[in-house]
């Protein structure tokens, strides 16, 4: 399937504001609350660097019809807060992701480094509207630290193969 990537990331952006809705959050220390599918939200941020390279400068079509369907599946202030971070933070992914020429893993990961804490950032203030006190420090740390995670396993991922097989360009772009 030539789209897969794309078709994964326009599907995980619905599906996260969905799961972040339902699932039990985790309350930290200094009162804060943090859902585990804040790691998810880091592998979204890598699948769209995956879905640049299927579809190019287009990447911002599903990220729109995925928060677009956002709306459908999750309360709107959840939605709302989760398209404007995903499109604040995919516009920082983007540039990051474009206009390094460096390998395949080395963009991913420093693209997922800008584009988390943005993210995390924006995120967690409009959401707050929609669970009072939601936001704190400990929320928003370990949000970026859990989304960094997702995005440094994949790192590791494409490091390796770039390792083994640098003969082929594809790994390298």
């Amino acid at each position: 399937m030539r789209y897969r990537f794309t078709l994964l990331y326009l599907l995980l952006i619905p599906f996260v504001n969905w799961a972040f809705s339902w699932t039990p959050l985790v309350e930290l220390p200094d009162g804060g609350m943090w859902s585990p599918f804040s790691i998810a939200v880091g592998l979204v941020l890598v699948f769209r660097d995956f879905a640049q390279r299927e579809i190019g400068q287009y990447i911002f079509i599903p990220l729109i019809i995925g928060v677009a369907i956002s709306f459908a599946m999750a309360p709107p202030e959840i939605a709302a807060a989760s398209g404007a971070a995903f499109l604040v933070s995919e516009l920082v992914d983007w540039a990051l992701y474009t206009f390094s020429k460096k390998p395949l893993s080395a963009r991913v990961m420093i693209s997922s480094l800008a584009s988390a804490p943005v993210d995390s950032i924006i995120y967690l203030t409009g959401a707050n509207a929609a669970i009072p006190g939601l936001f704190s420090w400990w929320t928003l740390a370990t949000m970026i630290a859990s989304k960094l995670l997702g995005a440094y396993v994949v790192y590791v991922m494409l490091r390796r193969r770039e390792r083994h097989a640098p003969s082929f360009p594809e790994f390298r772009q």
